[in-house]
């Protein structure tokens, strides 16, 4: 299943114009990643779950810890843990 999300969301980024190029991390249209998938843990060559940026990027734990503060992560880390030891330098609140 979380094979079929992912196509799925690669299929809304190829819709939005996204170009797949031999340059990683490099500037996009659209890019949207699948962060977790319940409690599945995946080491699947097109999908590693959880994310393996999860834990250290401030600009996905501050909001997922708004959305689920109390959320325990397949490995027993909780993201409120994580988001504690993740600074939220250059983070700005939009409402």
């Amino acid at each position: 299943m979380p094979l079929i999300l992912l196509d799925k969301l690669q299929a809304i980024e190829n819709q939005q114009g996204r170009v797949r190029n031999a340059e990683r991390w490099g500037p996009r249209t659209l890019d949207l990643d699948m962060l977790l998938y319940g409690n599945r843990q995946s080491q699947n060559p097109r999908l590693i779950l959880p994310h393996p940026g999860l834990f250290e990027r401030a600009f996905v734990l501050y909001p997922l810890s708004e959305c689920a503060p109390d959320l325990v992560l397949p490995d027993g880390q909780s993201v409120y843990d994580l988001m504690q030891r993740c600074p939220a330098q250059g983070l700005c609140r939009v409402d």
